[in-house]
């Protein structure tokens, strides 16, 4: 059993930064592939980046490669997502999401637990 504690969400101009933690509980955290997901409103939550499980491969969905960046600690049980030149249309509730498989995937349905989700508004 895994519990995961988003923090860092806000409210950002346009081309501004952030940057998500997700707090980890439990010792196993370094079996687990990590992802972070988001949802606007009335849409389907979607991928935004995973990170394996020691951290050397990270993937990234098309529309925020090249201004997020996700990344782990171990020792802290911690994953990270730090968002720059950020745009109107990031603005969502972010959840990060731990997977068993020994294999990244971007579909949402092969991770199994997921934190409470964070806020983050950007304004033009």
């Amino acid at each position: 059993q895994v519990q995961l504690v988003e923090s860092g969400g806000g409210l950002v101009q346009a081309g501004g930064s952030l940057r998500l933690s997700c707090a980890a509980s439990g010792r196993t955290f370094m079996i687990y592939r990590m992802g972070w997901f988001r949802q606007a409103p009335g849409k389907e939550r979607e991928f935004v980046a995973a990170i394996s499980r020691r951290g050397e491969n990270t993937y990234y969905a098309d529309s925020v490669k090249g201004r997020f960046t996700i990344s782990r600690d171990n020792a802290k049980n911690t994953v990270y997502l730090q968002m720059n030149s950020l745009k109107p249309e990031d603005t969502a509730v972010y959840y990060c999401a731990a997977s068993g498989r020994s294999s990244y995937s971007v579909n949402k349905n092969d991770y199994d637990y997921w934190g409470q989700g964070t806020q983050v508004t950007v304004s033009s």
